[in-house]
């Protein structure tokens, strides 16, 4: 069977979505001061946006937050408050959003990434980080899934100050490379292993990871240095995340 060569160990820097991500938070920060500075990253579970958040957070010293289900207008300003470093915060909400606006203008090069931000425009609480937007001009990422740039079309003081739209994409065979040099180090995979694998799981790297997962473990077990499709097929199945489905009785 045709083999490739072993990919290098690599990070997730390699995948387009955290390139994507990367080049987003550099646009707005290099921005010229009479454009907005809000983004927006958006597409469907599975496909990589929050590994992009973080990698963007380490490498721009980003603050970061993940909005919870549960989260009104005060938990937000609060975990903001939070994440810039004030170890306890208090007040009421105009006081909290005073406190926040102050933490973000005094470092105007740190960008806000803000994920699950869906979460906030269902809340009908998005209006606070407009506000925290025009009084700071701090960079503002929002992060969330495919139906985020629609439902901000409902908020038209948001969404005329998004400056770049961004949709993540499924992994391409570049992308479930990089991942098989992560998740399956020192394990060759043929190209058609490699392309079933990405297949199978809707080029979502969630998925790939767990399945490039059964690959490894296969390899591991039997001591094998590369494995193509067909072996691969011989010993189990595909993870496609389907439920298991009961069948008839007989």
């Amino acid at each position: 069977m045709q083999m490739t060569t072993p990919p290098v160990k690599q990070t997730l820097a390699v995948l387009n979505n955290v390139s994507a991500l990367h080049v987003m938070v550099r646009t707005l920060l290099d921005r010229s001061s009479h454009l907005p500075g809000l983004g927006v990253f958006s597409g469907y579970s599975g496909l990589g946006k929050t590994y992009a958040s973080i990698y963007s957070q380490n490498k721009f010293g980003a603050a970061r937050l993940e909005v919870g289900d549960s989260w009104s207008k005060k938990y937000f300003l609060t975990a903001l408050l939070k994440e810039l470093g004030e170890q306890d915060p208090k007040g009421s909400i105009p006081s909290l959003f005073e406190q926040a606006a102050m933490a973000l203008d005094a470092d105007p090069e740190r960008p806000l990434l803000i994920d699950e931000a869906d979460k906030l425009v269902d809340k009908k609480i998005i209006e606070i980080v407009r506000e925290l937007h025009d009084k700071t001009g701090v960079p503002i990422i929002l992060i969330g899934e495919e139906k985020l740039p629609y439902k901000l079309q409902q908020w038209e003081r948001v969404h005329n100050r998004v400056l770049r739209w961004e949709l993540a994409q499924p992994c391409d065979e570049e992308d479930t490379r990089a991942l098989a040099g992560l998740f399956c180090e020192g394990v060759t995979l043929s190209e058609d292993l490699l392309d079933a694998v990405r297949r199978h799981s809707e080029g979502r790297p969630r998925r790939i990871v767990v399945n490039l997962s059964l690959v490894e473990e296969i390899a591991r077990n039997e001591g094998l240095e590369a494995i193509d499709l067909k072996a691969f097929e011989a010993r189990t199945g595909w993870y496609t995340a389907t439920p298991p489905r009961r069948g008839k009785a007989a």
